[in-house]
């Protein structure tokens, strides 16, 4: 498969960085329930935007997505888009305690899903492999424009649960052979598109 072979190069232009992403995400696993909360919002506010202006507002609202009162006006000062994703944040406030016993669970991934407002599959995944989860896949843009260019997927309209997990299940096949977890898959797969390996 000539994806495989990219991925495999890939691995040698930026494995290392790859590894000392992984090991940063690894350490989330230690976070308070406020801190994961906080990891949660990013995933929140990153859905369908960019990257780097995500975390630039992210980091200059910090904690104050625990308690600002005034977080749509802060967010939309900075320059954020779907300011209207404060009201999913100030309602989730409430499950800042509940993150610790969800994320141990079984099924953390329906959890985040279920409970969530702002959350989906892409998200929940995402924030799961943020505090160290490696066995999610992230179907963010990228990844689903290389699995559409290599002929593993029909690119969809939207992100059913259907869909994500049959997708889901193509990649693990594929993180299999190449002896990898989802999680490395992941940022590889960012690589291929971005060009860089994926920050958060």
């Amino acid at each position: 498969m000539e994806l495989l072979r990219k991925i495999r190069i890939a691995k040698e232009k930026v494995g290392k960085q790859v590894e000392e992403k992984l090991k940063e995400f690894e350490k989330n696993s230690l976070l308070t329930p406020e801190e994961k909360f906080l990891e949660l919002c990013f995933c929140i506010l990153v859905a369908n935007t960019s990257l780097e202006k995500t975390l630039e507002v992210w980091k200059k609202i910090g904690k104050g997505f625990l308690s600002e009162n005034k977080l749509k006006e802060k967010l939309k000062e900075l320059g954020y888009r779907f300011h209207n994703r404060a009201k999913y944040i100030v309602a989730d406030r409430k499950f800042i305690k509940d993150l610790e016993v969800a994320v141990s669970s079984e099924n953390p991934r329906e959890w985040l899903v279920k409970n969530i407002k702002g959350i989906g599959w892409k998200e929940a995944s995402h924030f799961l492999r943020n505090i160290g989860f490696k066995n999610f896949a992230i179907l963010d843009r990228h990844v689903l424009k290389i699995l559409a260019e290599n002929k593993i997927i029909n690119k969809p309209k939207s992100l059913t649960k259907t869909f994500y997990l049959e997708t889901e299940e193509k990649l693990r096949k594929i993180a299999e052979k190449l002896g990898i977890s989802l999680a490395e898959l992941d940022l590889y797969l960012f690589y291929l598109d971005a060009g860089k390996v994926c920050e958060r």
